[in-house]
């Protein structure tokens, strides 16, 4: 039980991307840009970019310590550059090489040389699993993993994992930044994710989880403009599969005050989580919420979940994208078999797909 606890604050926290730059401040002409959202993503928001040139995503799948290791770069991190004027790397694309379990995921930024680098200059990553949908928005692609400045490694669970099929496409989104005064060049991401293959003979087989985003902006893209003052904003989801939820942190921006989740049709508050921000405002962390001593919060189909995100912006103007209210967690559902309906073929993975290769 204190190993779940660990590992669910674990994961939670790393949800947390820390301070956001004001994008408000953009020029409005900025040429060679990308669309990011095209996919119902819940990082990206709907912001243009430019696109760094070269960086391409290598794969590695150590057999003896049964570890895959993902590499994307290399990238140029300029001095005191924000995400907005950052050139940003292209979506890539990962193919799972075997039916397995992921267990874990342990994310750091490294030099060529295999020095690390400041995990500052990592605005986020997230990893999208294209071959199944969410299960609260079948409008979106079903988000397996992210990490933001903090680096939090997402460890394993006892009995527990995340399942995928050979051939599964995974795209990763990501967003660099440098808030530091040191540029940093042909900087690396590397992502070390252990597992468990499920066609060997060996461990038992674990019990699936499913990633639980719920978002105020419900099944829509995530970010949204802070108005001067109070912010308040709500959004709601219908659950469609019975299960529970093993506990619950945030994921919010800059300014944040609190967010709420509750379960309209028994009218009942699942969490309150307040944001830790310093006297400046800028988001610290976020608190979880577990419910293991009640083996797990209780879901129906037919609840009804609404999420309700609170901020105050003090500097005046409006910071356009530059809020985001989300409750994060892992549910499990009551039958796994009925999850089988949320698979489906992916689109057709871009020239930047990931070579595999095998250490034996």
């Amino acid at each position: 039980m204190c190993a779940l606890r660990f590992w669910l604050i674990s994961l939670l926290l790393a949800t947390t991307v820390a301070a956001q730059e004001n994008p408000a401040d953009v020029p409005p002409d900025m040429k060679h840009m990308q669309h990011s959202d095209r996919h119902g993503g819940f990082m990206q928001g709907g912001m243009h970019h430019a696109v760094a040139k070269g960086v391409t995503l290598q794969s590695k799948v150590d057999e003896v310590t049964h570890a895959i290791t993902l590499r994307e770069g290399p990238i140029n991190l300029p001095a005191n550059t924000s995400h907005m004027m950052m050139p940003q790397p292209p979506e890539l694309h990962w193919t799972v090489p075997m039916n397995a379990w992921l267990l874990a995921y342990s994310p750091r930024l490294v030099e060529a040389n295999g020095n690390e680098v400041s995990s500052r200059v990592l605005h986020h990553t997230a990893f999208w699993n294209e071959n199944r949908r969410d299960f609260l928005c079948p409008n979106k692609e079903e988000h397996i993993f992210g990490a933001g400045s903090e680096m939090t490694n997402w460890i394993q669970v006892p009995g527990y994992g995340y399942r995928v099929q050979k051939g599964d496409q995974i795209r990763i989104e990501t967003m660099v930044h440098n808030p530091t005064g040191t540029s940093y060049e042909n900087v690396f991401l590397e992502v070390r994710i252990p597992y468990q293959e499920a066609d060997v003979p060996g461990p038992p087989a674990r019990k699936s989880y499913y990633p639980a985003w719920i978002d105020v902006k419900s099944c829509g893209d995530s970010s949204y403009d802070l108005k001067p003052g109070k912010n308040i904003k709500e959004g709601v989801v219908r659950l469609n599969y019975s299960g529970v939820l093993l506990g619950v942190g945030g994921h919010m921006h800059d300014y944040a005050t609190r967010i709420v989740l509750e379960n309209v049709l028994r009218n009942e508050t699942i969490a309150a989580l307040d944001a830790k921000v310093d006297s400046k405002g800028q988001l610290l962390s976020m608190p979880t919420v577990t419910f293991f001593d009640k083996g797990g919060y209780k879901l129906a189909v037919g609840d009804t979940l609404k999420t309700s995100a609170t901020y105050y912006n003090p500097t005046g103007k409006v910071l356009r994208d530059g809020a985001m209210g989300i409750i994060v967690g892992y549910f499990v559902p009551d039958d796994d078999l009925q999850m089988a309906a949320l698979r489906r073929k992916a689109r057709t993975a871009p020239h930047q797909t990931a070579a595999i290769s095998h250490d034996r």
